[in-house]
């Protein structure tokens, strides 16, 4: 009888995590199958409901990432965008969590809460050192170029943007995001 190789539990894990984020990046939430990500591990599908209970569930672990936007407190308005956007790129490009809840958001309730919580709790605090005033309606202006842009150039790919190097991109966007955290606000109408 031929000796088999054990899989670890967190290699297993692991492995069910990063299909997931495929499929799910891929596909969005709703025709993603627990039994198909089963299948591109090699694992039963009784394996991934053992590690994450549901679909639901399975989502919300590969969606979880940390943006880890870097401290803006010493970062002068003209280089906000310029330190903020390779992060989003690397975000963007190097994380299929975040396309996979991108992607999600636009049909899934539960994704569009999830990316909701992830700017309230990281995008809006890191905005708020920063921010010449009115920080969250800031953050959200934010967020929606920033979300607005992800979707765009990379689900939908509508050119020229998806077409458009990064030094480019930036060169446009960077005046956006100035604009947004640190000019004035525009009155509040009565």
């Amino acid at each position: 009888m031929p000796e088999t190789r054990r899989r670890s539990a967190p290699a297993t894990r692991a492995a069910i995590l990063e299909a997931a984020r495929e499929r799910f990046g891929a596909q969005g939430f709703d025709r993603v199958r627990l039994r198909d990500v089963a299948a591109d591990v090699g694992v039963d599908p009784a394996m991934v409901i053992r590690y994450f209970g549901t679909k639901e569930g399975l989502f919300a672990a590969a969606a979880a990432f940390e943006l880890n936007l870097p401290d803006l407190t010493e970062v002068t308005a003209d280089e906000l965008g310029h330190v903020l956007m390779p992060r989003f790129f690397s975000v963007w490009e190097d994380d299929a969590g975040f396309l996979s809840l991108l992607r999600a958001a636009t049909t899934s309730e539960a994704a569009a809460v999830k990316m909701l919580e992830l700017f309230t709790s990281q995008v809006t605090p890191a905005v708020a050192t920063v921010a010449a005033d009115r920080a969250p309606e800031r953050a959200a202006l934010l967020g929606s170029q920033i979300l607005g842009l992800a979707l765009s150039r990379y689900v939908l790919k509508v050119p020229p943007l998806a077409h458009m190097g990064r030094a480019e991109l930036e060169a446009w966007v960077t005046p956006v995001i100035r604009h947004y955290l640190t000019d004035p606000a525009a009155p509040v109408p009565t």
